[in-house]
């Protein structure tokens, strides 16, 4: 990675911070507990793919509709996490395959 791609990936990053910063107050709660749930369990391309800017389009959208937070994730904002990464491998799933390759060398 080039220091041009760093500067880049950071200048992206801060613009999408200021996104979340201009969210109410309520949706910032929440995209950050999101956020802290994805990092912890998401997937292994979280950084790389749209994902967090997705949810920020999806809160946006929610924010000028009027509706609350919970209106657009549902109350199991853990299921919403959940469903949203259901096709993608997570870090979990990458310890699992090297516990069975582990187990079959044996």
């Amino acid at each position: 990675m080039g220091i041009r791609e760093i500067i880049e990936g950071k200048k992206e990053w801060r613009a999408h911070v200021a996104r979340v910063k201009a969210l109410p107050k309520d949706y910032q709660i929440v995209y950050k507990e999101i956020q802290k749930y994805l990092f912890k369990v998401g997937p292994v391309d979280l950084t790389e793919g749209g994902l967090l800017s997705g949810i920020v389009d999806l809160f946006e959208e929610g924010a000028a509709s009027g509706k609350g937070v919970l209106e657009v994730t549902g109350s199991d904002v853990a299921g919403f996490c959940d469903e949203l990464i259901k096709d993608s491998k997570t870090y979990a799933d990458l310890y699992q395959e090297s516990v069975d390759e582990k187990k079959n060398k044996k």
